[in-house]
């Protein structure tokens, strides 16, 4: 792509009528399961669905597209109830509008947010089709039904087509949702269909597809940025001369510090300004910068590792209180403790950060691979001072994101710059920035303690979690995770009497970001370690172990804002994904075989079940290898079972970099890990060789896919090197645990 044109929405609706088409526009106020909705109400006549007088379909697409299959899974919705062809429809990508309500495409939400809401787009869209087939043959409407892409009156054998149709229904009024009737499940032909695949893999695969690095503008040049290495600097002297002297370099320019609250301002620092990349980062290689101070440069892993423990060994702030686990443990008995510690993580996608953005006549208009183009918008306007309505952003393709370009502030450098040197800037993100200023994954200290009966099973359960939470990002003084609580913390759901969830106060160094299933990482790392320890004790198979903690199925019952009566706590779903990954795994059967061994898990996040066992053979020099996965999940309705089994498939290989490497660490404020080469992901041969997916059939609503399959690998990991070696392991990366 050479040129990125921005055509407005004006201008295409203009060219759409003038063709006869049928434009839907229905706001609807989509409900989101675990977010709040960030539309008002309105009517737009290009906003979901247009018909052109030849049949083509042009069906909206609100959410990213970065892997995940979002952007291909809710239209499929749509043409679903429309009742289109599917190899007729072409996808248009939004621009981040608040009309669309929430377009962030993280939290797995976009499917289970907008699911109902896009069959009511396709189910409109078609309602006004028959009514205008009806009209032209003058019968009730109730007489007429519809195929892929037609409308037919089965009595006279009549039928149209959706581009006839076009220009009459256009013309007719929007039918409310309680008239219109959906289809039912039996007569779906894309949702859950086997065939499903992801609208973008034909350009993907011929290179056609346009992502944030691709996008380019006439005139536009090049930034790279040295952003201050620690938290809080700012630059208190810079001498440029040599950085200026590089071929291409044209200036520099010396960006603002942030503020804190940090959010999602640039860092600050200087950015090189160059005709091309490579001589923006060779003339920001010569720069000398002296930084300011800043009460983070104290900060130091090891020394910050002691305190956290520290905190999580006492009391904290309680998330939930099930009976009474004081007076439980005053009574004696065998008590068993153990504490987890896992590390911050990096994105590390690998698209590294990049925008685009022109500001012009007190607009900007801006290209990025963003998860969420309206918090671009926001902060473009907070940054610029201006109204965040005189901000566009366009979305390209995202070469993976995992949470990280949910933050926009590499969005706001190129649009800061682009207003101070009058033209078009691209900003470019190295490896190495984008893994020493990311939004990191957060640390965390976990502390669990259960009293055990003669059974072996716990009569009362302690589990305490402390770490810098994500709140810290929006308020510095934030040391508490309220909403990180939710994440596979305060929702056990085993039938113990006694159980307490508290949250340890922790403090913050660098930035802490939302990372792909977020919390539930390090909380089913403790929880479903900690019972596989109390399996071991008390003598008994963990799968059947966990079974029998489970109790009767029911629905947990939760207190607040945890509780959502569309979403449950459903035990009895759980159980049956247990179930079946142990049947699918052989469980029953697994060698016991020193060096050898397979691992079990299990955790619900973004409401879906999921099990994993994780088979592992340790050679004598104490290498993990990882032959076989097997992972069963319950995410209720399903839209493309093939995507779900992708995004179960990459769980596994990005859990296996994050279980044996993945590890952040500062000396000074300053991060110690900069490229792949001390922040490693698996190769080919450290990945799982075959990974296997089961998904249960289910007419529960749609829950997540995207997530869910990564927080109980590291465990179910952990627990095999633990059945293979006999070796605990209680810290993450693997790789700091001596296995031989």
């Amino acid at each position: 792509m050479n040129r990125i044109q921005n055509v407005s929405r004006r201008g295409f609706l203009q060219g759409a009528l003038a063709s006869g088409v049928f434009v839907l526009g229905v706001r609807l106020g989509a409900r989101r399961a675990w977010a709040a909705e960030t539309a008002a109400p309105l009517i737009d006549p290009n906003l979901w669905l247009s018909i052109a007088a030849d049949g083509t379909v042009t069906i909206t697409a609100h959410r990213s597209e970065m892997g995940c299959g979002s952007r291909t899974a809710l239209p499929l919705v749509v043409a679903e109830e429309l009742d289109a062809d599917w190899s007729r429809v072409k996808l248009e990508q939004a621009i981040g509008d608040q009309r669309y309500g929430d377009q962030d495409t993280d939290g797995s939400h976009s499917v289970a947010g907008s699911f109902d809401d896009m069959r009511l787009v396709g189910g409109m869209a078609r309602a006004m089709l028959i009514s205008a087939a009806a009209a032209q043959w003058q019968v009730p409407a109730s007489q007429c039904s519809t195929q892929p892409h037609v409308v037919l009156h089965a009595a006279s054998g009549r039928k149209l087509g959706f581009g006839e149709l076009a220009a009459a229904a256009a013309k007719l009024p929007v039918p409310a949702r309680e008239q219109i009737k959906l289809k039912p499940r039996s007569s779906w032909r894309y949702i859950g269909s086997e065939k499903n695949t992801l609208y973008d893999v034909p350009d993907i695969v011929t290179g056609k597809a346009v992502f944030g690095m691709d996008a380019t503008l006439p005139g536009m040049v090049y930034a790279s940025i040295e952003h201050p290495p620690v938290l809080g600097q700012a630059v208190k002297s810079l001498d440029n001369k040599s950085a200026l002297a590089v071929h291409g370099v044209r200036r520099t320019v010396v960006l603002d510090p942030l503020t804190p609250p940090h959010g999602f301002q640039p860092l600050g620092g200087v950015a090189v300004i160059a005709d091309n990349t490579w001589s923006a980062f060779k003339g920001r290689q010569r720069l000398k910068v002296e930084w300011t101070a800043s009460p983070h440069s104290a900060y130091n892993s090891a020394q910050y590792r002691k305190a956290l423990q520290s905190s999580s060994r006492n009391p904290g702030k309680v998330a939930r209180n099930v009976g009474d686990v004081d007076a439980e443990f005053a009574k004696g008995g065998k008590l068993i403790e153990a504490e987890y510690y896992t590390p911050h993580l990096a994105h590390a996608s690998m698209e590294p950060p990049v925008a685009v953005a022109d500001y012009r006549n007190g607009k900007v208009v801006a290209w990025a691979p963003t998860q969420n183009p309206q918090a671009a918008q926001a902060t473009i306007a907070a940054a610029l001072k201006m109204n965040k309505e005189d901000v566009t952003c366009h979305v390209t393709l995202l070469g993976g994101a995992f949470g990280r370009k949910s933050m926009p502030d590499h969005v706001a450098e190129a649009a800061v710059l682009s207003k101070q040197l009058g033209k078009p800037v691209k900003v470019v993100w190295s490896r190495e920035d984008d893994i020493r200023f990311d939004y990191y994954h957060s640390v965390a200290a976990l502390y669990m303690k259960a009293a055990v009966g003669a059974d072996g099973k716990p009569t009362a359960w302690l589990q305490r979690s402390a770490f810098p939470p994500i709140a810290s990002t929006f308020d510095a003084a934030a040391r508490y995770g309220d909403d990180e609580m939710a994440m596979g913390w305060n929702d056990l759901p085993y039938d113990i009497a006694h159980h307490r969830a508290e949250n340890s106060p922790a403090d913050h160094h660098v930035r802490i970001g939302w990372l792909r299933s977020v919390s539930n990482i390090y909380h089913a790392f403790a929880v479903q370690s900690f019972v596989d320890e109390l399996a071991a004790v008390a003598g008994k198979d963990p799968v059947a172990y966990q079974l029998e903690l489970l109790g009767a199925d029911r629905i947990v019952k939760l207190d607040g804002s945890d509780a959502d009566p569309l979403y449950p706590i459903d035990t009895g779903r759980m159980r049956h994904v247990m179930q079946l990954v142990a049947e699918k795994s052989g469980w029953a059967n697994r060698a016991k075989v020193k060096g050898r061994g397979m691992g079990f898990a299990v955790h619900r996040s973004f409401r879906t079940y999921v099990a994993t066992v994780v088979e592992v053979e340790v050679d004598a020099q104490g290498k993990v290898h990882i032959p076989n996965v097997w992972s069963a999940l319950d995410a209720g309705t399903i839209v493309s079972p093939d995507n779900v089994r992708n995004q179960f498939q990459g769980a596994a290989v990005m859990g296996t970099s994050l279980a044996l490497y993945g590890d952040i660490t500062a000396t000074d404020g300053v991060i110690d890990q900069s490229n792949f080469h001390n922040y490693p992901v698996a190769r080919m041969n450290q990945a799982p060789r075959n990974t296997q997916v089961y998904i249960v059939d289910s007419s529960a609503p749609p829950a997540g896919v995207g997530e869910p399959g990564l927080p109980p690998f590291a465990p179910a990991l952990c627990n095999a090197v633990f059945a293979a070696t006999g070796r605990r392991v209680r810290e993450l990366p693997l790789a700091k645990t001596k296995l031989v």
